[in-house]
């Protein structure tokens, strides 16, 4: 059954056989999602964009990559990668008895894999917006420059911040060190909003759709936050197995003042409000 020239190239690829069914699934805002049954009827995901920024699907394999390479959560293993497609191991299944206390466990486990520098081995994506991530040796210079600063640039360039958003911004990335204890560069995930936590088959935690770098692990916590918590287990199990420091929730604006700028840049306007909270209370 040819049903897709991407599939059909990334089942080439992958080594596997040709599909028998492909079902579209909902829920994404980016690419195309299916469900694909093989003839040897094992079930394989697809995600799929038609126009892609370039390196897009290879910099989302390699996020998947060192994720799993730390050993810690579970993510998808990557079955083979094209321009335009991803092809991805199945994992589905419903939450198991302790999963908050498992991902919590976990994440802190991945976040113990550390690097010597901020940053990652190649520039990524955090939903479509361009992720750069040059090796620096400062986490506060990192997280100023490359995510707070690069996210307003894109914004102001697109009329969605002014001069005065700017200035406000530029003094929230120099006073870092003064809001943000140093902290180790971790291996994140990078955008871990409720929905890219998912179960697999044995009720484990999975991890998907990764912006992954080295970067605060406070940070990849609080994006768990921003968009309604994780079960107040979770943040004890993560705390239990880790050093967070008591007060972190404090930072926690700070933190997400990226991603909100990211959707400020990718869904417009009625992002501007929580953005501009933030730059009153930090860069007035």
């Amino acid at each position: 059954m040819s049903t897709d020239p991407i599939l059909d190239t990334l089942l080439q690829q992958a080594g596997l056989p040709e599909a028998a069914d492909l079902q579209g699934l909902g829920g994404g805002c980016i690419n195309d999602a299916f469900r694909v049954a093989l003839v040897d009827d094992t079930t394989v995901f697809l995600k799929r964009h038609r126009s892609p920024p370039t390196g897009f699907f290879e910099a989302e394999a390699a996020g998947l990559a060192a994720m799993l390479a730390s050993d810690s959560v579970r993510v998808p293993r990557v079955l083979a990668v094209a321009e335009e497609g991803l092809l991805l191991e199945w994992l589905s299944g419903s939450p198991g008895p302790g999963f908050a206390e498992e991902l919590g466990a976990q994440l802190a486990g991945m976040h113990r894999t550390t690097d010597t520098a901020f940053g990652f081995s190649c520039d990524n994506f955090c939903g479509l917006t361009p992720q750069p991530n040059p090796r620096m040796d400062d986490g506060h210079a990192f997280f100023g420059e490359a995510r707070l600063l690069h996210q307003g640039r894109l914004a102001r360039d697109q009329g969605l911040l002014g001069s005065a958003d700017m200035t406000s911004l530029e003094r929230i990335a120099a006073r870092l060190p003064e809001w943000i204890p140093v902290q180790p560069a971790s291996l994140i995930h990078g955008d871990l909003w409720g929905g890219n936590v998912h179960a697999g088959p044995d009720g484990e935690p999975v991890l998907i759709d990764p912006a992954a770098h080295y970067g605060w692990a406070e940070a990849d916590l609080a994006m768990t936050t921003l968009f309604g918590r994780q079960p107040t287990a979770f943040y004890e199990a993560y705390a239990a197995h880790s050093e967070l420091a008591p007060d972190w929730e404090e930072r926690i604006p700070l933190y997400n003042l990226y991603h909100l700028l990211n959707h400020l840049n990718l869904f417009g306007g009625g992002y501007a409000g929580s953005v501009r909270a933030v730059l009153r209370r930090f860069g007035s």
